[in-house]
């Protein structure tokens, strides 16, 4: 993320940060950053499908340091891609990339990927421990930086385009946030986190006169998420910048700093920008400087003003405003109750399906999932029907496609999905998608079951919370190809049960009073446990089941959110997925069927594993 090769720069030349000891301030985190460094922890196990449970604490902790130090955080995270769609070609090569470390992964090498539901329960664990935090119509880093500017405190973040905007209070990199370490200072003054902040002020007085509005022009010559050098490269190759620096040579940093140093030149852009276009071919040169201009903007200051939302709980956007995104999907995307998915379904036309270590011989895990996607699709892209003569409206009636970006083999696809035709109900003309909450909840909850196979009479016996699971894995024995195998089923119960045993225990419900035989279950399920995760056999046809199963419950998840919860929304955290387990407990009932009876100690675990299982069999 952010400007080619600036943070190797900053962080060569230590001279642009000062050190800080973080405490009672507000603090706005850019949330994707974050959630990607916590997911990274150097134990992690990135083969196996992510452990969520173990993510969610790192989160608590996280958040349970700066609390203790008196830090206040309002946590931003990216939405969707926008309705102009710019970084199209950036999130294709990330797509590729991803696939590529999936692909290392699946064949033992090493390498991270973030787990398939990592973001939703880092939203749902956000939710869990009362952290304000909002997600933006589209990318965040301008309502970051606006919220921060507004309020005269730091962003801690992970992407060097905050290296660009000109923050007042600093920018903290991730990478030097040492939450881990918290001090005590002497005197009242209480715990802190040690920390660097980044100036802009501080950068651009290192490089003469360089005034920090021309930072965004560096940005944007050098290379960002939006924009490649490749229209630059005549300038570069003809210019002569400070200190000697060739055109593509002496390595990338020296082509970095004789840019700052050129551009110190210049009192402000739009002189710059004319003096770049003298090196272009004349014909090229209103093209190249629409594209600066356009692209500085993105280091302009928002028209979002996230203060309103995190005071009065309202976002307001003119972008989404322009693109008709409904007032209710754009309230349920700011509070996290809709992912980015349903609103680049929703204006784009278009979504990209995340690999994870999945066997690459065969179709995609997320092919378990079509079905329910296109059910997603034509909740969100419905054509009203048309009153005129079937004649002149023939095309009307034609259901619209998505564009899906998906593995195919060991590349990166497009295909075009065409949405589903929807039950009676929600072809009605008085039920547009914003109306869709008016729709009766009864109804809501059939088409869920129904896309997913099951009726309601099935899942009454099933505590509330694990319903959606329960359903979705039925939908996944019903749909996987290859066919489930009777003890990978085994196993994903086995772990569901585990989680919940270990909620009972760690978290008791006050009302009940807590049994012994639980207890009991769950220490000799912890001593079961550390013994044999040791073993680190991988199973690559289990792994791709295993990761079609995720797939068919993210887009349960997302179905149920459209719809407006007709079910229960299952808790990520409360280690629902855990997949050092699950690959653990299926290489065991391959060799020691008795291990289904880990549980036999607590009557009430081995009831519930017993219902779960009888359930989803019939």
């Amino acid at each position: 993320m952010g400007v080619q090769g600036l943070t190797g720069f900053v962080e060569e030349r230590g001279v642009f940060f000062t050190e800080l000891r973080m405490r009672d301030t507000k603090l706005v985190i850019d949330g994707s950053s974050l959630y990607h460094r916590l997911c990274f922890a150097p134990d992690a196990d990135f083969r196996r499908g992510g452990d969520y449970g173990a993510f969610a604490a790192a989160v608590r902790d996280f958040f349970g340091v700066l609390r203790a130090c008196g830090v206040a955080p309002f946590v931003v995270l990216d939405g969707g891609r926008g309705a102009e769609d710019r970084k199209l070609p950036t999130l294709r090569g990330r797509a590729a990339e991803q696939l590529r470390a999936a692909h290392g992964l699946s064949r033992g090498a090493g390498g991270s990927l973030v787990p398939l539901l990592t973001r939703e329960a880092f939203v749902q664990a956000l939710g869990r421990l009362g952290v304000p935090f909002v997600q933006c119509f589209a990318e965040a880093d301008r309502e970051i930086a606006g919220l921060a500017n507004r309020w005269g405190c730091p962003v801690l973040s992970l992407d060097s385009d905050f290296c660009v905007f000109d923050l007042a209070g600093g920018y903290c990199p991730l990478s030097h946030f040492q939450w881990q370490s918290v001090r005590a200072a002497a005197g009242p003054q209480g715990c802190y986190v040690p920390a660097r902040c980044f100036s802009a002020e501080r950068f651009c007085r290192h490089f003469g006169h360089l005034s920090t509005g021309l930072l965004p022009l560096f940005a944007v010559m050098n290379g960002n998420d939006y924009i490649g050098l490749e229209a630059l490269e005549a300038f570069f190759s003809k210019v002569r910048l400070p200190r000697g620096c060739a055109a593509g040579k002496g390595g990338k940093h020296l082509r970095l700093q004789g840019l700052l140093n050129w551009l110190a030149q210049f009192a402000e852009p739009a002189e710059a920008v004319d003096n770049v276009l003298k090196y272009l071919k004349k014909h090229q040169r209103e093209e190249i400087r629409e594209l600066l201009c356009t692209s500085m903007e993105d280091y302009s200051p928002s028209d979002v003003n996230l203060e309103d939302f995190f005071q009065n709980g309202s976002y307001e956007c003119e972008a989404a405003r322009k693109a008709d995104v409904p007032e209710w999907v754009l309230d349920a995307l700011a509070k996290g109750k809709l992912a980015p998915f349903i609103i680049n379904a929703l204006i784009l036309r278009s979504t990209f399906l995340r690999v994870q270590v999945e066997n690459m011989q065969r179709p995609s895990a997320h092919s378990t999932a079509l079905p329910i996607r296109q059910v997603i699709y034509g909740l969100l892209l419905r054509v009203p029907h048309s009153t005129e003569d079937a004649s002149s409206s023939k095309h009307t009636n034609e259901l619209p496609t998505v564009c899906e970006f998906d593995r195919c083999q060991k590349t990166v696809k497009k295909t075009f999905v065409q949405a589903a035709s929807l039950p009676p109900d929600f072809c009605d003309d008085r039920f547009p998608l914003d109306k869709l909450m008016e729709v009766p909840m009864s109804c809501r909850q059939m088409l869920l079951l129904e896309t997913l196979g099951v009726k309601m009479s099935f899942l009454e016996p099933i505590p509330s919370h694990l319903q959606l699971p329960i359903a979705v894995t039925c939908y996944w024995i019903r749909c996987s190809e290859p066919k489930v195998k009777l003890n990978q089923l085994k196993a994903l119960l086995l772990m569901v049960v585990s989680g919940e045993l270990q909620r009972i225990t760690d978290d008791p419900d006050p009302t009940i009073l807590p049994a012994e035989d639980d207890s009991v279950a769950y220490n000799k399920f912890l001593k079961w446990k550390e013994k044999k995760l040791q073993n680190n056999d991988f199973d690559l046809d289990a792994a791709h089941s295993f990761c079609q199963w995720q797939c068919c419950l993210q887009m349960g998840l997302y179905i149920n959110q459209l719809l407006g919860t007709p079910l229960s929304e299952p808790d990520l955290s409360s280690r629902l997925y855990t997949g050092t387990l699950v690959h653990r407990l299926y290489q065991e009932l391959k060799s020691a069927p008795s291990v289904e009876n880990l549980f036999v100690l607590s009557p009430k675990i081995t009831q519930l594993y017993l219902v779960l299982l009888n359930t989803v069999e019939s």
